[in-house]
């Protein structure tokens, strides 16, 4: 009897032990994929992809796509390739290619064997291309850009017939393989779909299929002079590589009807598009267009910037790919357009760093403190915390001397109410040392400026703790000045300052709404002395001031820069305990 009840103990502390299992929350495509699965269709595959065009870096938005794409591949034992949709060489760059690996595999995933390009499937495109013509369901158009713009008609007027439209199969054929071949110039001619100029959809009246272009191409050189379209490429693309399900955003809903004709004209695999809303944050521009011109008029450094929405300037900034994957998850998957408040990211992002982030002393504004009672020649060597959230995390050793540096606002010569820092007479508690009593104060006589402050310590309140068991309501942090060593911070906020830097008036630039204090620079700060070995990329937290990254792009052996990822001060947390007050 005992050895059952103890089997049961033993069953139950496991349970107890044992990490517990997620289940993602269910949305449209959930539903979709899972009816799929229980009918048989695809043979029950799963086969997703991430399609990024290499003309930008990759943004928080695309982080939505990628944890979506790659995230159900994972979750219905499926597959996901990574493939450049890189049909546009006067836009893309070896650079961007590069950028986005990097930035898919951050994030945690893996194409393993299956990274691909539209480029690899140029030769078949073509063939694709004259079966179309050889169906009479493709042509050859002399119209220029603006006369196929003219001739495309208005969501209220239907489109006119280009003069061109019925070619004969023989001619179509003749002028696009001298088109191919490079005899006519740039812009000259193009290819067209025939399918209806008069539908009320815009996308279905004789899109471009092929424009002549002699750029050379990042991957195939020189080798072509016509370059398929977007939106011929995309659809057969997914086709040929076997997609399942092709997950787009919702401006290609409307297209999706043009990719379905052309599979059905060709008679290849038909992949399922489906299509959801795109992720739109506030206090951000997220487009690749204005993001470009952000950086190229040089409003921000790079795409790496540590204000940009881009991963890599996230990345930069501080954030975990651990926090991102998990607002991607929160932010969920709709059919309808909204705009998530920007607090919810950094409420990610400060969750993930309060686990993980070392807790340190810096003091950005300094100014000094002596202890007139303690020995001028000693120094101590005190037990600091590193994560109270971690103990594996261990303690370290910090100096502590007469002289220390203090935060300048930490004082205050005449303080208000519910001040529980520093003021005349006040006494306060220095983090892992001592309580100190302020008694004098020096300031200089042509400005008024407080440039000393001088305490008195009581030794018997080492770690926090006196003998007749007082306490004070204000902590300060604090570094010894013999100890210390100068560091650059960069306090950023948003890069915009009106929440929605994309609504602008007639004729106004979105880049009228930057915000002027995206970015502050503090040359004069003080760290304790083991912040010397920080390298590029080491995430902490300044104890009272917030979480802060070592700076990847400008940092030196011996001489990091900090940049400022998050405040401490947590809004969404607060927006969300008062709607859970409004809800009881």
């Amino acid at each position: 009897m005992k050895d059952e009840v103890k089997k049961k103990e033993d069953s139950k502390n496991e349970e107890a032990a044992a990490p517990a299992t997620v289940t993602p929350p269910s949305n449209f495509i959930r539903d979709i994929i899972e009816r799929d699965i229980k009918e048989g269709k695809n043979g029950g595959r799963i086969h997703t992809r991430f399609p990024p065009e290499p003309n930008g870096y990759l943004h928080i938005g695309h982080a939505k796509s990628i944890c979506l794409n790659f995230g159900l591949a994972a979750e219905y034992g499926g597959l996901c390739n990574l493939r450049f949709d890189d049909t546009n060489p006067s836009k893309e760059e070896v650079e961007y290619v590069d950028s986005i690996m990097k930035d898919v595999r951050w994030l945690g995933f893996d194409w393993e064997d299956r990274l691909f390009y539209a480029s690899d499937y140029f030769e078949k495109l073509y063939e694709y291309a004259l079966k179309l013509i050889k169906k009479g369901k493709a042509y050859v158009c002399d119209l220029s850009a603006d006369e196929i713009r003219e001739y495309r008609g208005t969501l209220t007027e239907p489109g006119r017939n280009s003069p061109y439209r019925d070619r004969s199969v023989e001619e179509n054929l003749d002028l696009f393989e001298r088109m191919r071949k490079g005899e006519f110039p740039d812009g000259s001619r193009t290819l067209r779909a025939k399918i209806d100029m008069s539908s009320p959809n815009l996308n279905l009246r004789d899109p471009v299929m092929y424009r002549i272009l002699k750029a050379s191409h990042h991957r195939t050189g020189d080798k072509w002079c016509i370059y398929a379209t977007y939106d011929w490429a995309h659809g057969q693309s997914d086709s040929i590589e076997g997609i399942t399900h092709s997950i787009c955003t919702l401006e290609f809903e409307d297209h999706r009807p043009l990719y379905d004709w052309f599979i059905e004209q060709l008679g290849i695999f038909h992949s399922q598009q489906i299509e959801f809303a795109r992720l739109n944050l506030n206090y951000t521009v997220i487009s690749k267009r204005k993001l470009l011109q952000l950086v190229e008029e040089g409003h921000v450094t790079s795409w790496d910037d540590p204000r940009m929405p881009t991963i890599s300037g996230l990345r930069r900034r501080g954030y975990t790919p651990e926090s991102i994957r998990d607002f991607c998850e929160r932010i969920g998957v709709a059919k309808k357009e909204s705009t998530v408040d920007i607090a919810l990211l950094e409420h990610c992002l400060r969750e993930d760093l309060n686990k993980r982030a070392q807790r340190v002393m810096v003091v950005l504004n300094p100014v000094r403190l002596i202890i007139d009672n303690y020995p001028e020649d000693k120094v101590e060597e005190l037990d600091a915390v590193n994560n109270p959230e971690d103990e594996s995390m261990g303690i370290r050793k910090v100096p502590f001397s007469r002289v220390l540096y203090v935060e300048r606002e930490d004082f205050r010569d005449d303080p208000p109410k519910k001040w529980f820092r520093l003021a005349p007479g006040r006494e306060v508690r220095l983090k892992h040392a001592y309580y100190v009593t302020c008694t004098d104060v020096v300031k200089d006589e042509h400005t008024g400026e407080v440039v000393e402050l001088h305490c008195t310590y009581d030794p018997e309140s080492r770690g926090g703790w006196t003998k007749d068991n007082r306490r004070v309501k204000g902590t300060m942090h604090w570094v010894s000045t013999a100890h210390a060593f100068p560091v650059e911070v960069r306090l950023y906020d948003n890069l915009f300052s009106k929440e929605d830097p994309g609504d602008v008036e007639d004729n106004a630039d979105f880049k009228a709404n930057l915000n002027p204090k995206s970015l502050e620079t503090l040359a004069s700060c003080q760290a304790e002395p083991g912040l010397k070995q920080a390298k590029p990329g080491d995430r902490y937290q300044f104890l009272r001031q917030g979480y802060f990254c070592v700076d990847t792009g400008d940092s030196k052996p011996g001489s990091p820069v900090f940049n400022r990822t998050a405040t401490l001060r947590d809004t969404w947390a607060k927006i969300e305990r008062t709607q859970k007050a409004s809800e009881e």
